[in-house]
Parts: C-alpha cells; structure tokens; sequence
C-alpha cells in the first residue's frame, strides 16, 4: 500500500527532473543574457574570462538539476560549480562580483522554474544557499592557501636580506608580495614580543607612509621598513626613527636598533647586518635610547669584530681630517690622549688654548662628531686608533 503511495511523487519529481534537463540549454542562453545586460564588469572582461566566468554560470545551472534530483546525498554538490575553471574564476572575479554571479544565475532559474511550478520555489531558495556558502568556502580555502604562501615567501624574502643573498631575484620576491614602497629603506631589529600582533604593526606602518617585511628569528623581530614617498601631497613622509618609535609597542622589553638608511630595498642587507651588529653591542651602551640608530654604536661594534664599522669609521672620521690637514688629525689626537684637557694639549702643541679650541670646532664641522663629548670622544678616540693602524694603506690608495 505505502509503494502505491510513493509511486505517484516518484514520477512527478522524475518528470519534473526531465523538464528541467529540457530548459537547461535555455536557461543558460537567458543566463548569460542577463549577465551582458547587468553587470557592467562581465561586458568588460576580454572574451576569454568571459569564456570563463559563463562556464561557471552554466555549471551552476547543471549544478542545480543534480542537487535537485538528491540533495540529501550530495549536500555539496554546489561546490563543483567552482571547480569548471577555478584559477580564471579567482584571478577573473572577487567574492563580491561572484555573489553577483550567483544572484544573476539564481534570478533566472527562479523567475523561469517557479513561474511553471511553484513548488519548486522552495528547492531554489535551499540551492541560492548553499552555492552561495560555497563560494564563500572557496575564496576563504584560496585566501587562507595565499596568506599561507605570503608568510613563507616573506620569511625568505627577509631571509635573503640577512644573508645577503639572491639580490637579482630579491625584487620580483618582493614584488610578489605587494611591496608598495619604492623609496629608501631601513632595518629595524628588536626583541620579539610574545605573540608578534604583526597585523596591527602593518597597520601602524601603513598611517606612517611606510611598508613592511617581518622576520622572527629566534627571540629576535626583524622589520625591515620601506618608505612610501607622498607625492602630490603636503603630508611630509616621516623619518625613519619616527616610523621605527611608532612600532616600538610591538616590540618586547629590551633594546631595539635601527639600521642605517639606503637608497632601494636591493641594498636592504647593508642596514639588517648594521642593525644586526649593533644588536649584538648594544648593551654595553647601558644609557642607549630606545630604538637607537646602529650608527652611534660603531665604536663598540668596531670593538667586536664589525669590519663594516671600522671601514666606516676610517672613512668618516680619520681620512677626511688626513686629507684636510695634518695639524687637524694631530690636534685630535693629542686632545684625546690628553684626557680631553684644552691646556695640556696646547702645551703639548705650543699653541695657545684657543687655537685648540677653533681646531676642535673646525673638526666637529669637517666629520660631525664633537670630540668634546664624552660618548664621541670615544668613538673618535677608536676611530683614531683604527686609521693609525691602517695609515699605510691609506696612504697607498692616495
């Protein structure tokens, strides 16, 4: 009795089913019509996303008559619709112009299905759902493989500056990372805090008209700062200390050291391995400010080995003074060995202690340093020690 019954919905929904593989080629003709007619992207697109972007509506409509004929046994046949042309799709369209895509393919089997059987009404709202919940899952599933990507390619692109390595195909690494800042760029190193919030530290770069890469390695954070020039507007683009004391919350405790500024993020590795020397120095700086530029601790790093310092110091503070005059390098050099006594190295000089003094003004002018400062007058002091002991050489390149 219960089979005779059944018979009469089985034929009926059979039957239903058949008409609705007769209209299919009709409902995607009308489909891609209506795209044309509203969506102003679609009609903008080359032939060939079109090509793509219509499968997709199309398969959406095949999709609908199989999920039709048993949704219980394939709840996520809606899923496959997004499996005819899945790269164009993603590279064609964002999630928003595919949720368009949906309610334009939806709309049309509606207004054609439900206008010859209402009772199909029902079966086209629970399909509008669940390809709708699917598209969402594929753009999260492909945005969460990219974030994924993005975070290994920028732990080698940051990799690569440390190391000094792959220069020529550091550009198009960073490229495929949306790097937007095309002028000069530092590096910022610290103690990494636990977590690294590195969402809101982009963020906070962004309003201070920079771009960032990050590396954690070990317990140390890495950000290598690009600066985004402001063109065509009065804003003046902040100072690289600037950037680096707005990101300071995002560090942990304990002293963070910021490289020296260069032109291209291609010669990022000269201030990470600056920043990465005087990281390691630092605290024998115990009144360093926070951060504090790697190039105020060239003294102490000289000390540690950091041959990239003592050329830098021979080159800063000893051969300018040797190429302006003798009596400059021996006034210096007598003034610090002196304790920093003005009349002791004027007795030792035979000039008077205001010739001493005009000499040391003429020297702070010449190099930047004051000698008579305790802190400079130390790594003047280091700076002196290192071009006696490379004088030869000096001497031969001249």
């Amino acid at each position: 009795m219960q089979e005779l019954l059944d018979q009469p919905v089985a034929r009926t929904k059979q039957a239903t089913l058949d008409w609705l593989k007769s209209i299919s080629g009709e409902l995607a003709t009308t489909t891609l019509k209506r795209l044309d007619d509203l969506l102003p992207w679609y009609r903008e697109m080359p032939a060939s996303r079109r090509s793509s972007v219509g499968l997709v509506a199309q398969a959406g409509i095949t999709s609908f008559v199989s999920w039709y004929k048993d949704p219980k046994s394939q709840p996520w046949v809606a899923a496959d619709v997004f499996g005819v042309a899945p790269r164009e799709l993603l590279r064609s369209i964002s999630l928003q112009e595919t949720l368009q895509l949906i309610r334009v393919v939806v709309q049309v089997v509606e207004d054609r299905v439900v206008q010859e059987d209402d009772s199909l009404r029902e079966a086209v709202l629970l399909y509008s759902r669940e390809i709708a919940f699917s598209a969402a899952d594929v753009y999260a599933r492909a945005a969460e493989a990219r974030g994924l990507w993005d975070a290994r390619l920028e732990a080698l692109v940051v990799d690569s500056i440390l190391s000094g390595e792959n220069e020529e195909e550091l550009a198009s690494r960073i490229a495929a990372l949306g790097w937007r800042a095309g002028g000069a760029v530092s590096s910022l190193i610290g103690v990494a805090s636990e977590p690294v919030d590195q969402d809101s530290l982009r963020r906070i770069a962004r309003k201070n008209s920079a771009d960032v890469l990050i590396g954690i390695h070990g317990n140390r954070l890495i950000v290598v700062i690009g600066r985004i020039e402001n063109e065509g507007t009065e804003t003046e683009t902040p100072s690289f200390m600037k950037i680096a004391e707005a990101l300071d919350g995002y560090f942990g405790a304990g002293p963070m050291v910021l490289g020296p500024e260069v032109a291209t993020v291609a010669e990022a590795n000269r201030s990470a391995k600056a920043a990465l020397a005087g990281f390691a120095v630092v605290k024998a700086w115990p009144k360093a400010q926070r951060p504090n530029f790697a190039e105020d601790l060239l003294a102490a790093r000289s000390l540690a080995g950091d041959m990239l310092a003592k050329q830098t110091l021979v080159e800063r503070i000893y051969r300018p003074l040797s190429a302006n005059s003798p009596e400059l390098l021996e006034t210096l050099s007598s003034y610090l060995e002196s304790g920093r006594s003005l009349e002791a190295t004027a007795r030792e000089l035979f000039v008077h202690p205001n010739t001493v003094r005009y000499r040391l003004k003429r020297i702070s002018e010449i190099i930047g340093w004051d000698a008579t400062g305790s802190r400079e007058a130390f790594v003047l002091q280091v700076a002196m020690v290192l071009g006696s002991m490379n004088e030869p050489e000096i001497r031969k390149r001249k």
